[in-house]
């Protein structure tokens, strides 16, 4: 069941989209793009927020993203030495992240 500030918020929101209020907003027709990472819990996204927004990001976050990036990598290489050596990279990275950065 809705709050009534949710019921007054719809209805506010449903007004100025009736009035063109909303009409032309930078992004207009494009996805949202989330920077969230969807492996960690609400609570340490916001303090990762935080930290974002100050000009830090935590190591986690930046292995994840390495590790992400490598993967990618992995999936388009050939088989070959290349290819094994950048595995490795990847099982040494999980480690990592597995052992707390």
């Amino acid at each position: 069941m809705s709050s009534i500030f949710e019921i007054l918020a719809e209805q506010r929101i449903a007004e100025a989209i009736r009035r063109g209020e909303l009409d032309g907003l930078p992004g207009a027709g494009k996805p949202l793009r989330f920077d969230d990472e969807p492996l960690v819990s609400p609570e340490q996204r916001m303090v990762i927020r935080i930290l974002k927004n100050a000009g830090f990001t935590p190591a986690e976050v930046t292995l994840r993203r390495e590790i992400a990036a490598l993967r990618k990598e992995i999936d388009a290489l050939p088989q070959g030495e290349r290819r094994s050596v950048s595995r490795h990279r990847l099982a040494w990275l999980l480690l990592r992240l597995g052992n707390g950065a």
